[in-house]
């Protein structure tokens, strides 16, 4: 595979997970909406999902629980939601630090790394704060799976680039400078 390549397909991974990263801070604004349509699309006889009520009973239990308790926040203490808007902005912004791996991916595979570090991290955040939250316990596979699905990408990108990195060098490792 030629340096291109390798640089063309690590943007390309690149670019994924920054899109992953936007659609993840653009959703966090209006989550009392998008829990009223799981509930919806969980209980409604007109869904597509109408017999999800059926086959994961506690997860649709969980699903109306969260919007009753969104619908509650909201009414009484909506200056809370302003918390997941940081959230989302965190998102958006944490996304445009790609931007570097971008343009020039080998001088910025650091932004990778630390995407992954993040990754790592979101495993050990899940297993604390999710029991300490009330969480149940088969929803925090689903929130780890965000650090796991985030991690394929940036992986895969670095991966090309190392590639380059080592191919530049012919073979040595690249010492650089911090």
């Amino acid at each position: 595979m030629t340096e291109g390549e390798r640089l063309r397909r690590a943007r390309v991974w690149i670019v994924l997970f920054m899109v992953g990263l936007v659609l993840a801070g653009i959703t966090a604004f209006p989550l009392m909406t998008e829990s009223g349509w799981l509930v919806w699309w969980a209980t409604d006889r007109q869904s597509p999902l109408a017999g999800l009520a059926g086959h994961l009973p506690s997860a649709v239990a969980w699903i109306q629980h969260v919007h009753q308790g969104l619908k509650a926040t909201s009414a009484a203490y909506p200056f809370l939601a302003y918390g997941t808007d940081w959230l989302a902005f965190a998102h958006l912004t944490i996304a445009v630090a790609f931007v570097g791996p971008l343009r020039d991916p080998v001088r910025n595979i650091w932004v990778l790394d630390f995407g992954l570090v993040a990754c790592a991290g979101i495993i050990p955040l899940a297993l604390v704060c999710g029991p300490l939250r009330g969480l149940p316990l088969w929803w925090l596979p689903i929130d780890m799976s965000f650090g796991v699905l985030g991690a394929i990408p940036l992986w895969l990108a670095r991966s090309h680039i190392k590639a380059v990195e080592r191919e530049s060098a012919g073979g040595k490792p690249v010492a650089r400078a911090l």
